[in-house]
């Protein structure tokens, strides 16, 4: 509410609202559904109605955080779609409820539908992002995320069909209604109820949700229609057929209202001043876009002039255009209190213009020659103040547009003006002085004590940050604050034009970047007082370099040994402002927080995912069956593939216990002081982490190809002897995270005796998975020899034994060098890794 307070652009400040307002009513809905639940557990679809609600609570505070946040094109896109997928997972771990109103057959058309959408979008992403195509990458991730989130609802409730029709499942009892269902549409219809309501929603969004309450209105009034003729209650009856009347009426009474606001949208459409203001703010932000590149060129030494031009040939024209965009700015001022037309006509007149001045600017600033790079980004400099200040012009006006006079917007609207006078002054002052080497260096302190002005009231205005940032960006921001000072303080001393204009360009751009990332990171804090350290000490750091260069052209204009020994003061104040900004990015950081690139945080991390990983790797175990074989002899009860299937479980089981327990071992190292805290990649800690981290990769691949085997084993596509083999392989990787971990560990602690009886757990169901499958094996192989008694077929029937037992010889031999080979490369290939 506090950020919807501050927000001075009404679209978004109406999305706000609008959003917060579903989630207070998804979480009402939530509180009431969990208190009927824990009320009556037992009801009918009870938990499908608690999971919807929770659902619908995860949307909206979603779509919340996608307006009260901003960030580089497709990043919201991006984030939401990863919020999205990421909701959806839950889904799939327990698939024991309906999802949706599909059939099995149709869950198939879906999956394959949702695949061909999921390729071509893929395709899509990689395309538009070679080509910087926004708009259409945006819409690529959309479709991605849909396409993915179809997937998975498709196969859980696929998933429930299939355990639904297993001949072991309970059969229930069919009520009057199915309230899953109505519970959907009812769910369905205030999504879109919520839509319509939203100001922002487009035509072809309020179109669509228009569809999907007239499908789901329609759906229950059916059911309705169908319950009032099964139920043998009169007053039963009577409240079907009244509700169904009350649902219809409420519907078409909708479809009357959304006509009118079609009629008002096409009023609206004829607001030309207040959409030609858009397109303009949105072509002076390219414009700027376009001189911050240029200033890159120039500061590298790479801007020259196409032909051998002077500044002189120039410079009327850059003059003369600056005061044609003044008149524009001051017809576009005028135009707020104008006709729709006049306000559409100003804000293109001023856009052409600023055009105009930024190309002859560019083309002046080049033919300054590369030679004088700090010259050039001085003059690109002023140039980018007059169209920040006439983007911000633009927004005031349509802000204004059609107030009172004594409106805020109006008041704002005067204050832009006024800067957006200063900064053209301010350009005319450097085109005549840029030159003059004996007077740009002061020319360049003084704009930018005035940009720097500027940027920090921008800086205490409520609008959002355009980007994220982390506290790490926040602390190597104030480097170049540090490095601008001194050079600012060097400038001072020598009073030489030259690095005068150095110090004002390099603590412009360290102020700007300073600010911006400050900003930004506010938005970090998990509290007031913290968000309020932040946006303090970068302010406080901003006003002392700017009292810094006054002071600096107070002394290049009248030097004094005074002046000079108050330089050394100034700078002292600005490294104490940046000391406060480091320590409240360490704040930021919070207490439990951990450097990613810490080899100790890696090792652990990796432990305890392949620790998940094997859990996973058992869940995908324990839903496999034997297979059915049919039973030849009275006698014969025992099923080989039951008792595989037990012991590879068991191996899955022990291997999870070995690898938390590992991790548990590798954290008390750390706290015993054995293991640095933040060791480095060279040295032996960190060493000894990465080995670590290898034998835990090793456990959770061996034990994934366990599953693998013992899946393809139960269906009949691979032998028992592959099984024995991917055993065995799970064996060796345990035996190395056991020796990994027996390095630096004290073998009579507790945390290593667990770690034994892990390691003994895991060799003792693997030797359990070997016995079983040989056992298998034993049993397969038994079968009747037939001897042929006449000599000619005797003779025959030993030929073809013997040719037999020469091939499985060759082929053990060749079996036997390709594992020596594939033993000799592994070794070679860890020789040569340390080198």
């Amino acid at each position: 509410m506090e950020m919807a307070g501050q927000t001075k652009d009404q679209e978004v400040r109406g999305q706000m609202v609008v959003s917060m307002k579903n989630v207070s009513m998804v979480s009402s809905k939530l509180l009431v559904t969990a208190k009927s639940v824990a009320a009556n557990p037992s009801a009918p679809n009870a938990k499908t109605q608690l999971a919807a609600a929770a659902r619908a609570v995860t949307e909206s505070i979603n779509h919340l955080v996608d307006v009260c946040t901003s960030a580089a094109p497709g990043q919201k896109e991006c984030d939401s779609a990863v919020r999205a997928i990421q909701m959806m997972r839950p889904l799939l771990d327990q698939p024991n409820e309906p999802v949706n109103d599909l059939t099995y057959f149709d869950c198939l058309d879906a999956v394959v539908d949702k695949s061909r959408v999921l390729g071509d979008a893929m395709t899509g992403i990689g395309n538009h992002a070679k080509h910087s195509e926004h708009e259409r990458f945006g819409d690529s991730v959309k479709e991605v995320s849909g396409a993915i989130c179809g997937l998975v609802e498709a196969s859980a409730q696929a998933a429930y069909l299939v355990g639904a029709s297993d001949p072991t499942s309970v059969v229930g009892k069919q009520g009057l209604v199915d309230l899953a269902h109505f519970a959907r549409a009812s769910q369905a219809i205030q999504v879109a109820c919520q839509q319509l309501s939203n100001p922002a929603s487009s035509q072809q969004q309020i179109l669509s949700a228009a569809t999907v309450i007239a499908k789901h209105t329609s759906s229950l009034c059916n059911a309705c229609r169908v319950a009032s003729s099964k139920t043998t209650n009169p007053v039963a009856k009577r409240h079907f057929v009244q509700s169904a009347k009350d649902v219809a009426s409420a519907t078409a009474s909708l479809v009357k209202e959304i006509k009118v606001s079609h009629i008002l949208a096409a009023l609206q459409a004829c607001s030309r001043g207040t959409q030609a203001c858009i397109n303009a703010a949105s072509t002076v932000s390219g414009i700027i876009g376009d001189l911050d590149t240029t200033i890159m060129f120039a500061t590298a030494g790479t801007l020259h002039s196409e032909n051998d031009e002077k500044f002189t040939d120039h410079r009327e024209n850059i003059l003369k255009t600056a005061k044609a965009l003044v008149e524009d700015t001051k017809t576009l001022v005028a135009g707020a209190a104008s006709s729709q037309e006049q306000l559409a006509v100003a804000a293109q007149n001023a856009v052409t213009t600023i055009l105009q001045l930024s190309e002859v600017v560019k083309r002046g600033a080049a033919s300054l020659g590369a030679h004088n790079p700090e010259a050039q980004v001085l003059l690109i400099n002023a140039v980018k103040d007059v169209a920040s200040a006439l983007g911000d012009l633009i927004h005031a006006t349509k802000a204004a547009s059609g107030k009172n006079v004594s409106d805020p917007a109006m008041v704002y609207l005067k204050e832009s003006a006024k800067v957006m006078v200063t900064n053209v002054t301010s350009l005319l002052k450097t085109v005549r002085a840029v030159e003059d080497e004996h007077a740009r260096g002061t020319r360049a302190l003084e704009s930018t004590v005035e940009a720097i002005f500027q940027e920090v009231r921008a800086f205490e205005s409520s609008d959002p940050p355009l980007r994220k940032v982390t506290p790490e960006d926040l602390v190597r921001a104030t480097k170049p604050v540090t490095l601008a000072t001194a050079k600012a303080v060097a400038a001072g001393n020598s009073g030489k034009q030259d690095d005068i204009i150095v110090a004002a360009n390099m603590g412009r751009k360290a102020m700007f970047d300073l600010l911006t990332t400050a900003k930004a990171a506010s938005y970090l804090a998990e509290t007031h007082e913290l968000k309020t350290r932040v946006t303090s000490s970068s302010r406080d750091c901003a006003v002392r370099y700017r009292e810094l260069l006054q002071m600096v052209l107070e002394v290049v204009q009248r030097p004094t040994q005074e002046g000079k020994q108050s330089l050394v003061s100034c700078s002292r104040n600005i490294a104490t402002a940046v000391t406060d900004i480091v320590s409240a990015a360490e704040a930021l950081k919070g207490g439990d927080w951990a450097d990613p690139d810490d080899p100790t945080v890696i090792a652990e991390t990796e432990l305890l995912g392949a620790a998940s990983s094997i859990e996973a790797a058992a869940r995908k175990l324990a839903n496999l069956r034997p297979r059915r074989v049919s039973i030849r002899e009275a006698d014969e009860n025992l099923n080989f593939d039951e008792m595989i299937l037990e012991a590879a479980k068991s191996i899955t089981a022990a291997t999870s216990a070995l690898v938390r327990a590992a991790s548990v071992a590798q954290r008390e190292l750390v706290a015993e002081g054995k293991l640095g805290a933040r060791p480095s990649y060279r040295s032996d800690d960190g060493q000894w982490s990465e080995g670590l981290i290898s034998a835990a990769r090793l456990v959770a691949a061996a034990t994934h190809s366990l599953v693998e085997a013992a899946n393809q084993l139960v269906q009949g596509q691979a032998s028992e002897e592959k099984l024995i083999s991917s055993a065995k392989q799970v064996a060796s990787s345990t035996a190395q995270l056991l020796v990994a971990c027996k390095v630096k560990a004290d073998p009579d602690s507790k945390s290593m005796q667990r770690l034994q009886l892990a390691g003994n757990a895991v060799k003792q169901a693997t030797d359990n998975l070997v016995r079983s499958a040989q056992q298998s094996i034993e049993h397969e192989e038994e079968f009747r020899l037939v001897i042929n008694r006449r000599m000619v077929g005797g003779i025959a029937q030993e030929i073809i034994a013997r040719e037999e037992i020469i091939r499985k010889e060759r082929e053990l031999e060749k079996a036997r060098d390709k594992l020596a080979e594939l033993r000799r490369a592994k070794y070679g290939n860890a020789e040569d890794a340390p080198n």
